[in-house]
């Protein structure tokens, strides 16, 4: 069937343009790199950027699902290299792991991939954790910002970084939005799951503790395996992202996006907007959930709803009244506060916790300024995820 959306508007290429008037400029003498040619430069190239995003949206292109612009990160450059705090003389003496470009494919296509492997040996096999990125990165943009590889050699995890395609989505977005896409056994779930599975047998992790974390249409596609490879994911990570069957086409992801407001004549009653999902969750897999309530990207309501569908599986399938709730508010040493909120079993088990960042925008808590869509004010986004992971039963477990 042909696929609907891929007709494109007409638009112009901000990069292209940006250069060709910093060659005009130095060709004239004037020097864009200080001073005040500079900031006339920085207040063209975000002119641009703009005009490309509203150019995006009455299209309903695939770029405009989450479009947003990325430093993109040279695959030789070093992900390890600086960090938020200086290394120990412990690791500083280390040897960094190897992170390995592969690829895998099936009936549903082909993706790349990357592996980080940490310093030093294991004698038992490895928790895993896979990596989602958001729209317009790649892995070591996002291994760069979230300085998940640091933590992997702390604690001795391996750590996969799928690569979402071009042709795919041409704003290399995890297409959570698709309902071919928010199946088992089809489409980007099981490449992924393919994916986690090859790097399993190949590194002889240990399949009860694979963990999978993303950040926004990676957070949405992180809940989507979640829910369709259970049995798979031990937990759960989501950085501004949306639940499960929030969305089954372009027009419904952008009324998600927007918390089922999405401004625009006729969409607020779009069919699959968040709080009428067409796909109901019913998986009670442990989750871990950030979200920035000055997130203007995907709405702060998006973590809540994911938090309540994450609630209803437990219930139903603990077949009790729920789970005990507590919350404690804080502020990190940058001035960022915050509300944490741990849903315990009855044994005193966390299997769902969230993270209400006050004030943040859509980006990567705590994160690295060598990525893109990071936020260095903390709270540190990888650290508590791993925290979270590492501290819950094995998948299959009682």
């Amino acid at each position: 069937m042909k696929n609907l959306f891929n007709a494109r508007a007409p638009f112009f290429e901000p990069d292209a343009i940006n250069e060709t008037i910093q060659r005009a400029l130095a060709s004239a003498g004037l020097d864009t790199t200080a001073g005040p040619m500079h900031d006339v430069t920085e207040t063209i190239r975000r002119a641009l950027a703009a005009g490309r995003l509203a150019e995006a949206i009455p299209s309903f292109d695939s770029e405009s699902v989450i479009d947003v612009a990325a430093r993109v990160v040279p695959g030789g450059e070093d992900t390890n290299a600086a960090w938020d705090r200086a290394p120990s003389s412990s690791e500083a003496q280390q040897r960094p792991g190897s992170f390995e470009a592969h690829e895998f494919s099936n009936a549903a296509g082909r993706r790349a991939y990357k592996v980080y492997v940490p310093v030093g040996g294991s004698a038992a096999p490895r928790a895993m954790i896979v990596m989602l990125h958001g729209c317009t990165q790649c892995a070591d943009d996002f291994a760069a910002g979230t300085r998940m590889n640091r933590l992997a050699d702390e604690h001795g995890f391996l750590v996969v970084y799928p690569e979402q395609a071009a042709h795919a989505n041409a704003s290399k977005c995890w297409n959570w939005f698709k309902p071919q896409d928010q199946l088992r056994g089809a489409g980007e779930p099981s490449l992924i799951a393919g994916i986690v599975g090859e790097v399993a047998r190949k590194h002889g992790a240990d399949p009860r503790r694979i963990f999978v974390a993303g950040l926004s249409a990676g957070a949405a596609m992180a809940v989507v395996l979640g829910e369709t490879y259970p049995e798979l994911f031990a937990g759960v990570g989501a950085q501004s992202g949306l639940p499960y069957g929030s969305a089954h086409d372009i027009p419904s992801a952008l009324v998600a996006m927007k918390g089922g407001r999405s401004g625009m004549p006729g969409r607020k009653k779009v069919p699959g907007a968040v709080g009428t999902p067409r796909r109901k969750a019913v998986q009670a897999v442990p989750v871990i959930v950030f979200h920035g309530d000055r997130d203007h990207t995907v709405q702060q309501t998006n973590g809540a709803h994911i938090v309540q569908q994450a609630r209803d599986a437990h219930s139903a399938q603990a077949g009790d009244a729920g789970l005990l709730v507590r919350s404690q508010s804080g502020v990190t040493s940058d001035g960022r506060r915050f509300i944490r909120t741990v849903h315990a079993d009855t044994e005193g088990r966390a299997r769902i916790e969230s993270w209400t960042l006050h004030g943040a925008g859509h980006a990567w808590s705590g994160g690295h300024a060598s990525g893109s869509y990071t936020d260095g004010t903390g709270p540190d986004a990888s650290a508590e995820m791993v925290r979270f992971f590492m501290a819950l039963p094995r998948a299959g477990s009682a």
